[in-house]
């Protein structure tokens, strides 16, 4: 497949500003769209009127598959945005595409979410036979109010076998009232979109994060887990132990400090980060992920994330080559971080130099695993010419 404009392009991307959900559809599909589009990936502001947008794009997306999120924020062609729609368009020829609606979060069960994505999986084999191993990503969009990331994560990816998954939860600029997936023509909540995508073209499922242990350990020692809630660290009121740990006091926590400093658990080696959603006035912490009981947890700090993202993306185009784009998912308590060193500019530019185009996500997902404050991503290169 050639890279120049002469040729299909395997992979379109496009955004718009504009706030009508008409104008904003026309304008998206403007940029992404082609004849030979199979698929396209959105990313919407939830400033939208969602059921006016979702009618727009129905219009405009000749019967292409369909499937996006809302957004704490958009990455996209531009940068970061927020109140925009942006897209990643797959072509036909290059990228062999099936998305499935895993319905009914509040009552998740996890044989019928299994067969779900066995059926997706045998789909994609009829569209198309595996062209060998590693040829297939699997992307998930989830509500991010749904508190389930966890148990559909970790079912998904045991019904996928060896295929990779990433993804990210559904934002809502911050509000943390109703997020939302699109599949089927409409937008939906209590609800996740899988989308699987097999392709010829060289891909890789990316992580990164940018915190260094401040040694103190902590034990989770009471927890409700299914509402997200640490009532104590160390038997002690959780928000307490929690703001002396960080040289703090309770009144001095806010999202920011949060984002600063979150907690971080050991798991298989790695190190992956459990952020703080808020400190309630009971003295517990609401976290954007699962805590148990017994957990040890340690406070981690923040090192330099300009230097991190620009690293991390050397070591990916060094593995993969030239790059077509990254579809990436990006915490929000990153980007609030970023607000307040006062580098969300540098961080763009880097965005934007790399060809990345996803959101700021209310938790990531990688493999098995529900992070926060983590960048996930697959970055897609360019299959070698015949």
């Amino acid at each position: 497949m050639g890279k120049g404009f002469e040729q299909p392009l395997p992979i379109t991307t496009g955004v718009s500003c504009a706030s009508d959900p008409a104008v904003a559809a026309r304008e998206l599909y403007k940029s992404v769209w082609r004849p030979e589009l199979g698929a396209i990936l959105f990313f919407c502001s939830p400033q939208y009127d969602l059921q006016r947008l979702g009618e727009e794009l129905n219009r405009n997306s000749n019967n292409a598959n369909l499937v996006g999120c809302t957004t704490a924020g958009e990455i996209t062609p531009r940068g970061y945005i927020e109140g925009s729609i942006t897209a990643v368009g797959f072509a036909k020829a290059d990228f062999a595409t099936v998305s499935v609606l895993i319905r009914d979060l509040e009552d998740f069960s996890i044989g019928s979410c299994s067969e779900v994505v066995q059926a997706a999986l045998c789909e994609l084999e009829t569209q198309q036979p595996s062209l060998k191993d590693g040829s297939t990503f699997a992307f998930l969009m989830i509500d991010g109010m749904s508190r389930q990331e966890e148990r559909v994560v970790s079912t998904v990816f045991s019904a996928l076998g060896e295929i990779p998954l990433l993804g990210g939860s559904a934002g809502d600029d911050l509000s943390f009232e109703a997020t939302y997936v699109f599949k089927d023509g409409r937008f939906h909540n209590h609800c996740a979109v899988l989308l699987l995508v097999r392709t010829h073209h060289p891909f890789r499922i990316i992580k990164t994060e940018h915190f260094e242990s401040m040694g103190e350990r902590m034990v989770v020692t009471e927890a409700d887990s299914d509402h997200r809630l640490v009532m104590e660290l160390n038997a002690e009121p959780a928000a307490h132990e929690y703001a002396r740990i960080v040289g703090m006091s309770c009144s001095e926590l806010s999202p920011l400090v949060f984002a600063a400093h979150p907690l971080i658990v050991r798991v298989g080696g790695e190190y992956h980060v459990r952020s703080i959603q808020q400190a309630n006035d009971d003295g517990s912490l609401s976290f954007l992920c699962a805590i148990d009981e017994g957990i040890v947890l340690t406070a981690a700090e923040s090192g330099n994330i300009v230097q991190d993202l620009e690293n991390f993306f050397s070591d990916v185009k060094k593995d993969i080559g030239e790059l077509q784009v990254i579809i990436g998912c990006d915490c929000i308590l990153r980007r609030l971080e970023m607000e307040r060193k006062q580098v969300k500019h540098a961080i763009s530019s880097i965005l934007l130099e790399n060809k990345v185009i996803g959101f700021s996500t209310y938790g990531e997902q990688f493999n098995s695993m529900h992070v926060n404050q983590t960048f996930t991503g697959v970055a897609i290169g360019y299959a070698a010419e015949p």
